[in-house]
């Protein structure tokens, strides 16, 4: 009898640990449940709204030293909290689409600026788009063989590349470095306040623009600069702490023009590859979107729940993609303003965000150390990369905009004016050869910068690690590579820039 009551008694010690640990995992899965629909929950992004909502659940419409970014997550927080303890998300759902249909939270009348200028990135985007999926048809066809052998071709030049030099940039850490459309000029922005015009890879000084009066965040040329330097036309576009975007040529050491709008710092900057717009990303929680010719304001982007650190537009100019210290990246229409997809899945702040020139990837460099590789055609993520040991600063994708000149295709020399005609089916067949070998390889890798040190070359087809390049710095802020693939810039903490080539390029 006493057996069988011992017995009893420790069976029924395992069933109320098992039972107990049960318990606890079911409130971990409920907690991970309700942040993950706090998440979706559509809630005011305007901080009159936000207060209004909050007195109407009975809190504290502001906290002592609380932010408007904290003050609409302690709102996402309570209404989850309510939603989970009620147990009717379906009907909040109904509730939040209601009011949100109302009182226009999410959609709101543009100006007629806006308007036009949306119908001119439709007629933009379209046959670039078409243009881009025809050349992809052609690539879809090439045989694997072929395939193979430009695979490894290009990756036999990126694993050569090495350390080519190193410049002292300015005073304080380099932000951001971005080559020039033909590659033959850095552009490198500083905590200074100063953006600078190198020659490269001679690294010597071309110019010294002064126009911030706080750290600059993001630089970026315009998609024709050098190709056009005539007197007042726009060739670059920086962002800084001042929460200013200048607009430069390459003439002139003072702004063109001077668009002022963000409530707060300014961290990056993009050119739409029209070059009649520009975005940028501010820590007011919004990005927007500037027209360069008139230089006003055409477009105020809410959407993240905290500061907006990134920005970048696709290469059919249809689309533009923002990341945030929320964690979280969106991909957003131009033309009709409305959300294309959500990037969820970093659980710390997006710092650097890439699309790749197949039009439908994107790249995610994170806080969390890794790169998320997202495919705009199923809506997730394909892939995680552990790319650093320290946050992941900044991603970019190889991008051919400097075709081979197809005048030196034939031997290895220039082709004369009138021998054009002479030339045989063989040297056509080559010189066709290279321009296939040359759009395929676009997008083929790209770059990563770490404040682990280091910086990373990967490939973009199996995402596995290429090449790593060690800098003299513990933190790399940005990474480029040149549009002809014979370059790539890093700029460092330690107010330096570095160059990088494979290693039988001649400087």
């Amino acid at each position: 009898m006493t057996d069988l009551t011992y017995d009893t008694l420790m069976d029924d010690g395992n069933y109320l640990g098992s039972e107990r640990a049960k318990m606890e995992n079911k409130v971990i899965l409920d907690e991970l449940e309700r942040k993950k629909k706090a998440r979706t929950m559509a809630v005011p992004t305007d901080d009159n709204r936000v207060k209004a909502r909050l007195r109407e659940i009975g809190e504290p419409i502001t906290l002592f030293g609380e932010r408007a970014a904290d003050r609409r997550d302690r709102l996402i927080y309570v209404l989850s909290q309510i939603n989970a303890a009620r147990g009717e998300e379906m009907q909040m759902d109904e509730e939040s689409s209601s009011e949100s249909e109302d009182e226009e939270e999410f959609y709101t009348e543009g100006s007629l600026e806006l308007l036009q200028a949306r119908r001119r990135l439709a007629e933009y985007s379209l046959p670039r788009a078409q243009k881009r999926v025809a050349q992809q048809r052609i690539h879809a066809t090439m045989p694997l063989g072929r395939i193979i052998d430009l695979r490894k071709k290009v990756f036999a030049e990126v694993k050569r590349f090495s350390n080519l030099g190193s410049q002292i940039g300015d005073d304080r850490p380099i932000s951001q470095v971005r080559f020039s459309p033909n590659s033959k000029i850095l552009a490198t922005g500083s905590w200074s306040g100063t953006v600078k015009l190198w020659n490269v890879p001679a690294c010597t000084p071309m110019r010294t623009l002064r126009g911030h009066a706080d750290r600059v965040g993001g630089v970026a040329w315009h998609p024709q600069a050098t190709l056009t330097q005539g007197k007042g036309l726009v060739n670059l576009v920086s962002g800084a702490g001042d929460m200013s975007v200048n607009l430069w040529s390459l003439d002139s050491d003072s702004p063109l023009a001077v668009m002022k709008g963000h409530a707060d710092r300014i961290c990056r900057v993009a050119f739409h590859p029209s070059g009649n717009y520009v975005a940028s990303a501010s820590f007011d929680t919004s990005w927007r979107l500037w027209d360069v010719t008139t230089a006003k304001e055409l477009l105020l982007q809410e959407g993240h729940a905290k500061e907006v650190y990134s920005v970048e537009f696709q290469d059919d100019g249809a689309l533009v993609a923002s990341g945030g210290l929320d964690a979280i990246g969106r991909v957003w229409d131009l033309r009709t303003g409305r959300t294309a997809m959500v990037l969820d899945g970093h659980v710390q702040a997006i710092f650097g965000i890439a699309f790749s020139p197949n039009g439908y990837q994107i790249a995610t460099g994170a806080g969390d150390d890794t790169i998320r590789i997202w495919d705009m055609r199923s809506l997730r993520a394909l892939y995680t990369i552990p790319a650093h040991v320290s946050n992941v600063s900044d991603v970019r994708f190889f991008r051919s905009d400097q075709l081979p000149d197809t005048t030196k295709l034939v031997n290895g020399g220039v082709v004369m004016d009138g021998i054009e005609d002479d030339l045989d089916k063989s040297s056509d067949k080559e010189s066709n050869a290279t321009l296939e070998e040359w759009g395929y390889r676009s997008g083929l890798y790209f770059a990563s910068a770490g404040y682990d040190g280091f910086v990373k070359l990967w490939s973009a087809d199996d995402w596995q690690l290429l090449r790593t390049l060690t800098t003299d710095s513990g933190k790399v802020m940005s990474v480029d590579l040149s549009g002809d693939g014979q370059l790539l810039a890093s700029g460092t903490y330690n107010r330096n820039f570095q160059l990088f080539a494979p290693e039988d390029v001649p400087v």
